[in-house]
Order: C-alpha cells, then sequence, then structure tokens
C-alpha cells in the first residue's frame, strides 16, 4: 500500500520534507497523520506553502508516483473526480461496459498523491462523491456494478479567509485531520524562503539591508488591524523581484529604497483588502503609500540602514 511505503519514507529520514523552510510544528503534524494514514486538510491564506508541501510528499515516494492536482472551483463536476461514459467507447462496447467508463482524476492518483487544492470552492455534489472514497478508498460508479479500489495519499488545502468558498459538510470533515500552516516564523526564515523562491534577474543585486526592510514591512502589514486580507510570502518575492527590474531599467545592477518605493504600491495593493471601516475613507494604493512613507522612511528606527540605501 502507498501509505505503507510512505510510512517508511518518514522513519527512515530525519527529515524528509526539505524543501519546506521553518514550519517545523506543521512538519510534525503531518509525518503524525501520515504515519496514522489520515487524511489531511492544510489550513491556511494562500502562498505559506500548502502546494510545496503536498509536492513534497510526492517526491518522498519516488518521481514515478502519481501526483494528481484537482482544482477546487464552483464548475468542478462529479464526472470530473470519478470519471464518464465516452460515448465512442459506448457505441462500440455497450452503455455499461468497463471498457466504455473513462476514469476520472481519483482513478489517475491510484498508488500516489491525490491533491486537492482548495477543497472548500466546490460544489456539494463534488463533496458528497468524495464520502465514499475517503471511508473506504472505493469508488462505486452509478450504473455499473463495479467497485473500483483506489489507494491513494489524500491532501487537501483550505483558505478559511476565503469569502467565495462553498461550506463544508461535518460529514465530509469528520474523514479529516486539520493542520493549520501560517506564515513564516521569523523575519530571517522569509529571507531565506525569498533568496531559494525569488529570481535573479541579469545579475542585479538586492542588499542584506534592503531584503530585511521589504520582509519587515510586509509583516508590519501581517500585524495592522486595519487589513482582512494580508500579503503572502508572494508578496515579498514580488518585492524582491520588482525591486531587481526597476534597478536594471534605471541602469543600475544594486537595488535602492528608490526602486522599492516605486514598485510597493503596484505589488501590494491588490494583495491587501482593508476592513470596511477603513476602504470607504481611503483607497488600498494610497493606503500602502501612506504605510510605507511612515513606517519606513520617515521611521528613525531604519534610519541608519535606509540610509545606505538611498
Amino acid at each position: 500500500m502507498i501509505s505503507q511505503e510512505l510510512s517508511d519514507i518518514l522513519l527512515g529520514r530525519n527529515e524528509p520534507f526539505d524543501e519546506i523552510i521553518g514550519q517545523d510544528p506543521v512538519k510534525l503534524a503531518v509525518k503524525s497523520a501520515l504515519l496514522s494514514n489520515r487524511h489531511i486538510v492544510l489550513v491556511g491564506a494562500p502562498g505559506i506553502g500548502k502546494t510545496t508541501l503536498a509536492k513534497n510528499i510526492a517526491k518522498l515516494i519516488g518521481k514515478k508516483t502519481p501526483f494528481v492536482r484537482i482544482q477546487g472551483s464552483p464548475d468542478l463536476t462529479v464526472e470530473d473526480l470519478l470519471g464518464d461514459i465516452d460515448p465512442i467507447k459506448a457505441l462500440k462496447y455497450g452503455p455499461l461496459s468497463i471498457e466504455a467508463f473513462t476514469k476520472g482524476k481519483i482513478f489517475k492518483a491510484d498508488k500516489g498523491v491525490l491533491f486537492f487544492d482548495e477543497l472548500n470552492r466546490c460544489p456539494e455534489k463534488v463533496q458528497n462523491a468524495l464520502l465514499q472514497v475517503l471511508e473506504e478508498k472505493k469508488a462505486t460508479i452509478a450504473s455499473y456494478d463495479v467497485d473500483f479500489d483506489v489507494d491513494f495519499v489524500f491532501i487537501a488545502t483550505m483558505n478559511p479567509e476565503d469569502s467565495s468558498t462553498e461550506k463544508l459538510s461535518d460529514v465530509l470533515l469528520d474523514r479529516f485531520d486539520l493542520i493549520y500552516m501560517n506564515y513564516p516564523e521569523t523575519i530571517e526564515i522569509e529571507k531565506q524562503i525569498v533568496l531559494k523562491k525569488g529570481k535573479r534577474l541579469n545579475d542585479a543585486k538586492v542588499s542584506d539591508n534592503l531584503l530585511e526592510i521589504m520582509i519587515y514591512f510586509i509583516r508590519l502589514l501581517r500585524e495592522d488591524k486595519n487589513l482582512e486580507k494580508k500579503p503572502s510570502v508572494r508578496a515579498s518575492i514580488g518585492l524582491y523581484e520588482r525591486s531587481q527590474s526597476n534597478a536594471i531599467l534605471n541602469g543600475r545592477k544594486t537595488a535602492t529604497l528608490e526602486d522599492l518605493k516605486c514598485v510597493v504600491v503596484s505589488v501590494l495593493a491588490h494583495r491587501i483588502r482593508l476592513k470596511p471601516s477603513v476602504k470607504y475613507l481611503q483607497a488600498a494604493e494610497t493606503y500602502i503609500s501612506s504605510q510605507f512613507e511612515k513606517n519606513i522612511l520617515d521611521n528613525d528606527a531604519l534610519e541608519e540602514k535606509t540610509g545606505d540605501l538611498l
């Protein structure tokens, strides 16, 4: 069984999730859940490594291991998951023949990893179709007197702050263990992630001081009580890459604080959401600009660092 194979790997290595920087409590919780053959939902905001973690699990088992991703959306159907009748094959073999049946994504994940991104965005019918598969590892196809055995590791993600989602039923949630992920624990960990994931453009340089200021500002916004939606690590990576681009366009190979200032609204304004009490008084673009001015440019505590970057 795939779960047994994965258990052997988890017990045989000190740290199997080597692609995830930080998140030690999450790694421990995932290993514990997988060892006990539990289905997992990773809960957290976008851009914190949920997909990377799921792909890391697939790589543990081997390069030939199927990794099937299902993107949750209101348009997703039961046929997308389980499969459907191929009309051409139905004419050839008969409408109720096994040969006429085209397997869906669940069966393509057999002996591998089924990754369901944004589970709470799928319709109720799709959620109900998952129940038998998760409980019995079998999928009964309507009109067929056959149970298809499926064996996979099931990992889903869920963004609890997304307001455009379907409510997950208690019956479905009862099939999972929920593991909560959060933003990187420290500035240093986030710096490591940005340097690993972010692109270096034409040998342009971002100094350690400037990178720290970028991430410091992002982390201030995450603590801002006026924000409903906070910027993720993708925002940090965006500032890192766009500052380089701006420097190159201005004929420099080293990004400056001015380069960061020029791109901060473009990178961040759409990645935040102001609370109703604030957004009717101020646009997101204006809010980002004013917060950057207040917390970075006019911050006496940062004067020494920013002075070197002007």
